[in-house]
């Protein structure tokens, strides 16, 4: 490398840019990355200015597929959607799009476009300095932070420091408040331990602070009133879902997130009726496609208990569950949990081999999933290893004794984790000891009264004992 290259690398490296913060390239699912966000683009979905990081995180991702011209023209439609919708106020949003323009050219060598970014980015921060080099623009936080949000749920911890980062800067500021409550919303979704049902955890605090800021977002709405089910304020949350339906009643993202909520109040026609509505605007919606199998798979579930049992309908609604988890799996192959929903509806099928030939793409990833994906995963397995292998002895030996392990050590740090009791559930059943199944699950759904797959393996537990 010439001097001129060592030189402009340097100034590179002081930039921030989404080449400087550490994301790694088998953090990202490449391919389910570009088709979510062409498809966010295409449907302009988010609020204010997400538009313009769509681009931006597309742009990236292209860099990595090999298409560094793409990405700089993609980053230049970022530029041009940022100036659309911030007008005078577009510079220091501007500073990351310009220094991963730096990066790019300098990737394809065209040192004096990437000199020309860097001298952009320098001249911004002279304009606007922010006192200590140790803090960034909340801008610039900001940006970290969505990209974070966007890009892998490993990077999820970081979206959220810098959410607060930003906050710390700008308290007030409507967007870095509702992109904190947002991954707060996310992580709490796999949360390490059970929040108390009379005490609001952390995200449901910060949906509300988010709303006290901008009243009228439909999907902060719609979030909360998930959240809110867990606290059983069902009245409350029935409002929200009815405000956001008002405020956004074609927005797929509201109408997504509000068919979830009518799934757990098992109001499951009014739901699949609005995802069905939403497939016919957003056919790629891995997301979509995973919500309709649910409720397809709750309406299976529903018939079990009937005598004698419809077996024609049941397989109705299973063949309609595995079409949309096929179609799920395949938008968004790190659904993990989809995969193994859908490993279950094979053996159930009496597909077993296909089933065995998922769960052993699954389990060979397990490690790396959070606790209540690790847990619904090996649930499902001990659910295969009994009642569709011939070899279960052998195989649930294996992963009980690793289940019961993982569930222990969880109970050991938090005894009220309602997760690990869901666990040791699971292991016993899959040992055939279905009365201490239904004690765990019982004691499970003490720690977390709303949670569905306690409910359900209750439910099919209690009708087999009787």
């Amino acid at each position: 490398m010439s001097d001129v290259g060592d030189d402009l690398h340097s100034r590179l490296l002081q930039l921030q840019s989404r080449f400087t913060w550490d994301l790694k390239e088998e953090d990202l699912q490449l391919d389910d990355l570009s088709r979510q966000l062409l498809h966010d683009i295409q449907q302009r979905l988010g609020q204010r200015g997400a538009l313009a990081h769509s681009y931006s995180f597309l742009a990236y991702v292209r860099y990595h597929q090999g298409r560094p011209e793409e990405a700089v023209s993609l980053l230049h439609q970022s530029e041009q959607k940022t100036r659309e919708c911030f007008g005078e106020e577009s510079e220091r949003r501007l500073m990351v799009t310009y220094g991963d323009l730096a990066w790019l050219n300098y990737h394809t060598g065209d040192y004096t476009q990437s000199h020309t970014y860097c001298r952009r980015v320098e001249d911004i921060l002279a304009k606007y300095p922010v006192g200590s080099s140790s803090v960034l623009h909340p801008d610039v936080y900001g940006e970290k932070a969505w990209t974070f949000l966007k890009l892998s749920k490993s990077y999820y911890p970081r979206a959220i420091d810098c959410f607060r980062r930003a906050l710390q800067l700008q308290p007030d500021d409507s967007e870095w408040n509702n992109g904190y409550a947002i991954a707060l919303y996310r992580t709490e979704l796999m949360p390490s331990e059970t929040y108390s049902a009379t005490v609001e955890s952390p995200a449901t605090k910060q949906l509300r602070r988010a709303l006290e800021i901008n009243p009228d977002d439909a999907v902060l709405l719609s979030i909360l009133a998930l959240k809110l089910v867990f606290y059983q304020k069902h009245r409350e949350a029935e409002g929200l879902v009815g405000r956001a339906l008002e405020i956004a009643p074609d927005d797929t993202q509201v109408i997504r997130y509000v068919a979830k909520f009518l799934r757990k109040q098992d109001k499951l026609d009014q739901s699949i009726d609005l995802l069905q509505r939403a497939l016919k605007r957003s056919s790629q919606s891995a997301f979509i496609h995973h919500q309709l199998a649910l409720c397809y798979k709750r309406k299976k579930t529903n018939l079990l208990a009937r005598k004698p049992r419809p077996e024609e309908e049941v397989q109705h609604w299973r063949r309609l569950c595995i079409r949309h988890l096929e179609e799920a799996v395949e938008l968004k192959k790190s659904l993990v949990h989809a995969k193994a929903d859908l490993a279950l509806q094979y053996a159930e099928e009496h597909n077993r081999t296909r089933a065995q030939l998922l769960f052993d793409d699954v389990l060979e990833k397990l490690e790396d999933e959070s606790g209540s994906i690790q847990q619904f995963v090996c649930r499902c397995y001990a659910e295969f290893c009994h009642y569709h292998t011939i070899q279960k002895d052998l195989a649930i030996t294996y992963y009980t004794k690793k289940l019961k392990q993982m569930a222990e050590r969880r109970l050991s740090n938090n005894p009220r984790d309602g997760q690990a009791y869901g666990i040791l559930g699971a292991v016993a059943r899959a040992e055939d000891e279905q009365r201490r199944a239904v004690e765990y699950y019982e004691k499970a759904l003490e720690r977390d009264k709303n949670n569905e797959e306690y409910l359900s393996a209750l439910c099919e537990l209690q009708l087999q004992l009787h």
